[in-house]
């Protein structure tokens, strides 16, 4: 039977990881150059700073997100030969735990009993990973996935505010990184939304709160420092 149904469920992973990374390179960047203005930099050493902060922010996303996801894929490695040697040594424990999962979940012993024996019979390993440990093929750990779509979108969301900066004067840059960055991070808060199914309002409005605080907090530290130079 052909699935007609439309699900975003297995968008999670590289959806999460892109939108982490556009944001991340929009925030920080624009933090970086408005830090920077901030304290009197010339609009060279704006663009520099800007340049260096994406490539940083790039290859630092990239790296944590490997690392993290990679943590994350050990653990369901672990768990799974854990579970693959305790059905060998116990199948009978192992199917009185699937018959336990699904009588939990509303069906009749009798009934569960039979479900579980089933499943265990076409693919063991697979009915124990997705019912008992929560592991899928959907949302299984891909580091090597979330580290390029992380490191990918940083870069394109830290040349947002670097084309700004290109742009503008320094006299109207703040104004200029700060507004136009906020209109970006709206715009990508709502493409998240229709990607993933959520309310527009809702994410843009959360993006952009977060975004202008970041960018209001490191400014004023700019400007501190600048004034005390």
């Amino acid at each position: 039977m052909r699935h007609v149904e439309r699900h975003r469920t297995q968008r999670i992973g590289w959806l999460r990881a892109a939108v982490l990374g556009a944001n991340d390179g929009i925030v920080s960047t624009a933090s970086l150059v408005l830090g920077v203005a901030a304290a009197g930099a010339s609009s060279q050493g704006i663009l520099v700073a800007g340049v260096a902060g994406l490539a940083a922010g790039a290859m630092s996303m990239a790296a944590g997100e490997y690392v993290s996801v990679s943590s994350q894929a050990d653990t369901e490695h672990a768990d799974l030969a854990r579970e693959t040697k305790e059905l060998a040594a116990d199948p009978e424990h192992e199917h009185a735990e699937l018959t336990a999962i699904y009588v939990k979940r509303g069906l009749d012993a009798a009934l569960a009993s039979n479900v579980a024996t089933q499943l265990t019979q076409h693919d063991a390993i697979g009915a124990h990973a997705r019912d008992e440990l929560g592991i899928s093929d959907t949302l299984a750990a891909r580091p090597a996935q979330a580290a390029l779509a992380s490191a990918g979108t940083f870069a394109v969301g830290a040349v947002l505010p670097l084309l700004i900066v290109l742009s503008f004067p320094v006299s109207v840059l703040m104004w200029a990184v700060s507004g136009g960055s906020l209109l970006f991070l709206a715009a990508l808060g709502s493409l998240a939304a229709r990607a993933g199914g959520a309310s527009v309002i809702t994410a843009a409005a959360r993006v952009t709160f977060w975004g202008a605080l970041a960018m209001a907090i490191t400014a004023g530290i700019g400007a501190l420092f600048g004034v005390a130079a």
